[in-house]
């Protein structure tokens, strides 16, 4: 079936100019580029007179750092998510606001297919695609590295070449990493990180100053909460992409937040990478403290059982899936209650909480008290406690079934 118009996720970088061309004359298609500012910290204007160049008429170039934020960073952040116990997800939440923009540009453009440069042994080429598809069961998707016989740099840099393509052909002073940023992360992969015994070179780092180097003095910050989102930093009520930018720099300069992760992809290999995600690293560490105060137990204890389902389904790219969206309802609703202060210090690379309060909280000094507690706890009733709750244990052992 003929592709008459594509939509291309476009950063304006080798691969997708490549591809930008490689659209126009494998299938003689119109394309229409789509780059998105998510936070990643270039200047994203550029793209337009790179696919100007490129011949390309309709160009969508659009600022979505709040959306980005208050619409995925944040309600991810209600459920606590962590992928495998580490990996805070900071690409794996961009690729579904991409995918959503991609289909409504298409259908705007009248356009019949989109296309991405996603590799064909990595999670974004999934992610990318399962959100579209759920968004637009019809949609069609042009995947180059799964069709192209391009499958080195030297290939591309020969490809753009010998068609006059506007791209930076010198590799001087270039990372030699894998790299994808936003408001939330940036991640490393490839070059030396591929021998998982490596240590990541100390100047590879582009966010976070090293701990040992950090300042002597701790900084000590707050952060408010209402409903279990993050309002506030230092009493100064914030938006949530201001809020993010402004913990990362925090987070960052006192060396919070460096990952250096073994993962299990969905495509079935493991991966070795490198994160750092200073600002989502205090607000996780801040979210549980909040919750601790405000959530009843059996309620957080469920939460803590759902959270690694939830981080499963970001990670492989099921976030517009009828159980990521039943599993946030549940988690949205169990936020109500999650208000208040959270008092922090960053030091050395660390985040340690220093107290914490609510209008809401559940914790009541009077039962809580190691003093004199006559009238609000009767101590007497643990015995029966106890001894309801051994009551299996004991029949087991009268029985000879040793533990």
């Amino acid at each position: 079936m003929r592709v008459n118009k594509v939509v291309l996720a476009y950063s304006g970088g080798l691969d997708t100019s490549v591809i930008c061309r490689w659209l126009q004359e494998t299938h003689g298609a119109e394309v229409v580029t789509f780059t998105a500012d998510i936070g990643q910290g270039d200047e994203v204007e550029p793209a337009r007179a790179k696919a100007q160049a490129m011949g390309v008429t309709e160009i969508y170039i659009e600022d979505l750092k709040e959306v980005f934020a208050r619409d995925y960073v944040f309600p991810m952040f209600r459920a606590n998510a962590l992928y495998e116990g580490e990996y805070l997800l900071g690409t794996s939440i961009a690729r579904p606001l991409i995918a959503r923009r991609l289909v409504e540009i298409a259908a705007e453009t009248g356009a019949d297919a989109i296309a991405h440069g996603a590799t064909g042994k990595g999670n974004d080429q999934v992610r990318f695609e399962l959100g579209a598809y759920a968004l637009n069961p019809d949609i069609r998707i042009i995947a180059p590295w799964r069709e192209w016989e391009l499958n080195s740099r030297e290939a591309l840099l020969d490809y753009c070449r010998s068609r006059r393509i506007p791209v930076d052909f010198e590799r001087e002073g270039e990372s030699p990493y894998s790299m994808d940023a936003n408001l939330l992360h940036i991640s490393y992969e490839g070059g030396g990180l591929e021998d998982p015994w490596n240590t990541p070179d100390e100047n590879m780092w582009r966010w976070t100053v090293a701990p040992e180097s950090t300042p002597d003095e701790p900084q000590v910050l707050e952060i408010g909460f209402a409903a279990g989102d993050a309002v506030a930093l230092d009493g100064e009520r914030m938006c949530p992409a201001s809020l993010l930018a402004r913990l990362n720099e925090l987070g960052g300069a006192h060396g919070v937040g460096r990952q250096d992760i073994v993962e299990n992809r969905y495509v079935g290999m493991k991966s070795r990478g490198c994160y750092e995600t200073p600002g989502g690293t205090i607000l996780l560490k801040a979210h549980r403290a909040m919750e601790s105060l405000t959530l009843d137990r059996e309620v957080a204890h469920l939460k803590d059982e759902l959270m690694p389902r939830y981080a499963g389904l970001i990670y492989n790219g099921y976030w517009w899936s009828p159980e990521r969206k039943a599993l946030q309802a549940l988690i949205d609703e169990s936020q109500q209650p999650v208000n208040g202060v959270v008092r922090l210090k960053t030091y050395k690379g660390a985040v340690t909480v220093l107290g914490r309060r609510s209008p809401d909280s559940l914790y009541d000094e009077d039962t809580a008290t190691f003093e004199d507690d006559r009238g609000v706890y009767r101590q007497k009733d643990a015995t029966g406690f106890i001894r309801l709750n051994a009551l299996r244990l004991r029949m087991g052992a009268k029985l000879g079934r040793k533990p």
